[in-house]
């Protein structure tokens, strides 16, 4: 592996599937979608089969509320499985990075498969390190996902982390210059949910190149003169996109290894040390930030979120009469004047926020689902991508949608760095099928 600590990331040797084997078998979406709609995970298995695929190399979440003997017995076969596709040479090696062209929606969304290095990243609140959490982070959330990476020998990122280049100087080579590069898969996904296009860079000239650029976007002089910010202000370079929570797996489980080694030295070569992700700039074209919606599933008997959530904004409802006018409505939302849609089995409707508490929508009414929810108010709460998702699960009888609107992606760096981390599952890049899918592994051990 070759570090550039510098620009806190590594060029690893990256596994992928022999040529032989469906790619479109192989590749599925992230482990994070479709949480509610165990149909679309029933239609994957269809489409898998016998096939190697990453699927059984993953824990979908839709899974996760099965009881623990079932958990424990799944993700025993994960490892299983992973030895098993190492053993029988479905993964071969490539020594470099690989660039990313994802057809989704008829754009092409340019991506880098790369290592960053965990040990310059901090998810706690009020980071001041080089990759930093966009979201907050909810520590719940790590055990299960800290219980399938420890251990394993593969890991296989949708992990998505942003870069700020408004003049592509990173991107802009290598699309120049794809025609020079191996191309080392291009297929179709699986279920329509468009094409994916890998080049292997191999060239040592072009790696340092991409590295310098990186250098360029993360001198503090650059950094503070793009922000208008103070010279001493520590650097963000990269900013979580996608997987989160994933990435944070990674630094809580390096962080144990670090703490157990009795060589603190050699520790440092360790391979869990870094993390495989896609490095995809925000000013591409094809990358859009979609709002994170959230659904209430069985309301208490007697129990009314709405007036809660009512009393709690210091807000006015207004029925609508139809899903595209409460949209509307939604997407004209401003800091000032925030909009929130709801979704029920009698029809849509628009709160008009009296008294924010967030300059976010979502900042305004998390906390009060939050506390309802834990008061017994609902079985769960959900996010989901999309509005035909949230139009069909908030409509179910004793359920409820909330629809959100969607935040400008320019404001993310900013915000982040002025602010610190938005509130949790503000933002999505894309609709649920634009996700990453899985394609790329890496050995941990």
């Amino acid at each position: 592996m070759r570090t550039y600590e510098s620009v806190g990331v590594a060029v690893p040797e990256i596994l992928l599937p022999k040529q032989e084997l469906s790619k479109t078998k192989w590749a599925v979406v992230a482990c994070d979608q479709y949480t509610s709609e165990p149909e679309y995970w029933q239609k994957v298995e269809q489409v898998v089969a016998d096939a190697p695929s990453t699927l059984r190399l993953i824990y979908p979440e839709v899974f996760l509320s099965e009881s623990a003997a079932d958990a424990e017995k799944r993700i025993s076969q994960i490892r299983a499985n992973m030895q098993a596709y190492l053993e029988a040479g479905n993964l071969v090696g490539h020594d470099g990075m690989i660039y990313v062209e994802r057809l989704a929606g008829g754009r092409i969304r340019k991506g880098l498969v790369l290592c960053v290095d965990l040990e310059r990243y901090d998810f706690n609140k009020g980071s001041t390190s080089l990759i930093r959490a966009t979201e907050g982070t909810i520590l719940d959330r790590l055990p299960p996902r800290i219980k399938i990476r420890d251990g394993a020998s593969l890991e296989l990122p949708h992990i998505m982390v942003l870069i700020d280049d408004p003049d592509n100087t990173v991107f802009g080579p290598l699309t120049e210059g794809k025609g020079k590069l191996e191309k080392v898969y291009d297929f179709d996904l699986m279920l329509g949910a468009g094409h994916l296009t890998g080049y292997f860079v191999g060239d040592r000239g072009l790696e340092e190149s991409i590295m310098r650029s990186l250098e360029a976007l993360g001198s503090p002089e650059a950094f503070s003169k793009r922000y208008g910010l103070p010279a001493d202000q520590p650097v963000l370079l990269y900013a979580m996109g996608d997987g989160n929570h994933s990435l944070a797996t990674a630094k809580a489980i390096w962080e144990k290894t670090k703490e157990q080694a009795t060589d603190k030295a050699s520790v440092m070569n360790d391979p869990r040390r870094h993390a495989l992700v896609e490095i995809v700039n925000l000013h591409d074209s094809a990358l859009e930030f979609e709002p994170i919606h959230r659904v209430l599933f069985e309301l208490g008997e007697g129990k009314d979120v709405l007036g809660q959530v009512l009393t709690g904004l210091v807000g006015t409802l207004r029925e609508v009469e139809s899903l595209q006018a409460m949209k509307e409505e939604v997407m004209a939302s401003t800091s000032s004047e925030q909009r929130i849609g709801v979704l029920r089995g009698s029809g849509y409707g628009v709160i008009h926020v009296g008294k924010p508490t967030s300059n976010l929508p979502v900042g305004s009414l998390q906390p009060i689902l939050d506390a309802f929810v834990k008061a017994g108010g609902a079985r769960e709460i959900d996010y989901v991508h999309g509005t035909e998702a949230v139009e069909q699960l908030g409509r179910k009888p004793k359920n409820i949608g909330f629809f959100l609107p969607s935040m400008n992606k320019h404001d993310l760096f900013r915000t982040v760095i002025v602010d610190g981390a938005l509130p949790r599952k503000t933002f999505s890049m894309g609709e649920a099928e634009e996700k990453r899918f899985y394609m790329e592994c890496r050995k941990l051990g």
